[in-house]
């Protein structure tokens, strides 16, 4: 396997790169908020932006597949057919930033160091390393244990490599702006603590012209400055400060841009289309508690939402409906189930809704006064199956009033979460809104002490482990896990464990889609919306390759027009 990539063809070459894109150039972006360490692999701080760039990992991802990694300081591999261990290669010309050559020493140890003060993702994964053996000075080879699956070899793949010379006699677990010891593309040349941080781009990188790397890295300076808030980033785009934005606001997006520069063309709105699934953004409930443990209750509020009002009135019609759990891929479950789909389904016939063999689960739809009226009589129905009748325009269920918490994290929601409460109120169901600050918000959710929530779950294209910890039994018991809703089903709990375990990409989809499927039939969320591309407002001189790859806007592949912008910030 020597020289191969690790799941994915060996015939490639990155088309969404320009391998002649110039080289040169300052290059400025903006973050919000502060920083108060360089060292991005510990839980302890928050670590500045770009330090993806100063770290090179075993293999990298190439982000026109869904997970298929490609010799970095590893130039090959060897991987039994079980994926039980993974032996790496290491490139002899791999160097650190100092000249020294990075061994199979540097990645025992940062295996050692980041298995036990690493971030909590990397954390669960190595500890799945049953034993690692040194083969000599530019091998090593880690053996899997109980719990691993076909997912853990690449992620392994994906670690970054510390320099043991730099960091021993130091303590990686805490903050520090110590400009540490590194590998990649970029290294950092100056930090102002908390405000700014700038990169340089290393001229003698060791990996420059490895497949990876072509048409990458091509400014010579990559600056980030940092602004109390968005609103302040903005206005500091808008008066020149920085060359690149990427935009979340879409009535911002549509509205705020109307200044002289979009006119004149030196600021260029991008809106890049991509194939990556989008964030699941939805009103989830918390089916732990009553009223939300009866899935009637759930259908009827999920008939009152007006999405198309709240799309047209506050997104200026530029949203899609969310209709899946993988929205905007295609991992999304087709309209009707495969044969795959039914042959899973036909072991959990007592455990899933009739419906799922059917047709599948698409939101209600509101265009119109009379569908309005249609989906508020259909709810009104649902709500007296379920026992919650109307008295004195209040709905009513053994002497109890229908009233819940709507908890939000942040306060932009507030008018979503007013046109709902809305729309509940005529229905006789009394809805607080509470929004906290994010420390607090994310403690509560952490411990699923909410009714119903504003929130989202993100899915990758080569969806994992993740998935059990989404939807899995034991997840909607543990605090801390991402089970919001709280969903427990032998059928959900198969689907999600199979997903990693998958042999091929076929097999995936369809587990993916059976899951997809059922989730949705289930109705633990009220899904909202998903914008399908990339927002990005660049000055006119920042030029970008012709093909986007399916994850999206890459800038590590941009690059600036020859002679422009070169002075000094």
């Amino acid at each position: 396997m020597h020289g191969n990539p690790l799941q994915g063809s060996a015939d490639k070459h990155l088309t969404y790169a320009n391998p002649n894109a110039p080289k040169g150039g300052i290059f400025k972006q903006s973050s919000t908020g502060s920083f108060d360490t360089l060292n991005p692999y510990s839980i302890k701080g928050k670590a500045a932006q770009g330090l993806n760039l100063v770290y090179d990992r075993l293999m990298a991802r190439a982000w026109d597949e869904p997970f298929t990694l490609y010799p970095l300081i590893a130039e090959g591999y060897d991987m039994p057919q079980d994926r039980s261990s993974i032996t790496f290669h290491l490139n002899p010309k791999a160097r650190f930033h100092d000249g020294k050559p990075i061994t199979a020493d540097d990645v025992l140890f940062s295996f050692e160091t980041l298995k036990t003060q690493g971030r909590p993702n990397m954390r669960s994964v190595y500890r799945l390393v049953e034993k690692v053996e040194l083969l000599g000075e530019r091998s090593i080879k880690f053996s899997f244990g109980l719990g691993y699956d076909r997912e853990t070899a690449l992620i392994v793949a994906m670690m970054p490599v510390l320099s043991k010379a730099w960091w021993s006699g130091r303590v990686f677990d805490s903050t520090t702006l110590d400009t540490p010891m590194s590998n990649g593309p970029y290294k950092i040349a100056k930090v102002d603590p908390g405000k700014r941080i700038v990169l340089e781009r290393v001229k003698d990188y060791w990996a420059a012209d490895l497949m990876v790397n072509k048409g990458h890295h091509n400014f010579d300076r990559i600056i980030y400055d940092y602004y109390r808030d968005d609103l302040v980033a903005f206005e500091a785009f808008k008066a020149g400060d920085f060359d690149v934005r990427r935009d979340y606001d879409i009535a911002r997006w549509v509205t705020g841009y109307d200044v002289p520069a979009v006119a004149q063309g030196q600021i260029l709105k991008h809106e890049i289309a991509h194939q990556r699934p989008e964030r699941v953004r939805a009103f989830i409930f918390n089916t732990r508690r009553a009223p939300f443990d009866d899935i009637r209750v759930r259908r009827a509020l999920d008939l009152l939402f007006d999405f198309e009002w709240a799309n047209k009135n506050l997104y200026h019609g530029q949203y899609k409906r969310i209709g899946s759990f993988f929205p905007n891929s295609e991992l999304a479950a087709p309209p009707v189930p495969s044969e795959g789909e039914l042959a899973l389904f036909s072991k959990f016939s007592k455990n899933l809704a009739p419906e799922v063999t059917g047709s599948i689960y698409t939101p209600p739809r509101s265009d119109t006064p009379e569908m309005l009226r249609v989906n508020m009589r259909k709810a009104d129905q649902l709500l007296k199956e379920a026992g919650w009748i109307v008295q004195n325009g209040k709905r009513i269920k053994g002497g109890k009033t229908f009233d819940f918490e709507i908890l939000l994290g942040a306060p932009e929601e507030e008018k979503l979460a007013l046109h709902f409460k809305r729309a509940l109120e005529k229905m006789g169901i009394s809805a607080r809104i509470r929004v906290m600050d994010a420390a607090a918000y994310l403690g509560r959710l952490n411990v699923y002490d909410f009714d119903m929530t504003l929130y989202y779950w993100q899915s990758t294209l080569s969806p994992g482990t993740e998935q059990i910890l989404y939807w899995g039994c034991a997840a909607a018991k543990e605090n801390s896990r991402w089970n919001y809703a709280g969903i427990c089903n032998p059928a959900i709990d198969e689907f999600s464990a199979k997903i990693a375990q998958s042999k091929d990409r076929e097999s995936l989809k369809t587990y993916v889609h059976a899951l997809d499927r059922t989730l949705l039939w289930q109705n633990i969320m009220i899904p909202l919306y998903y914008g399908s591309h990339d927002y990005i407002a660049a000055r006119s001189t920042i030029k970008k390759p012709e093909k986007t790859p399916i994850y999206g806007a890459v800038l590590e592949t941009w690059w600036m027009d020859s002679g422009e912008n070169t002075k000094q910030h």
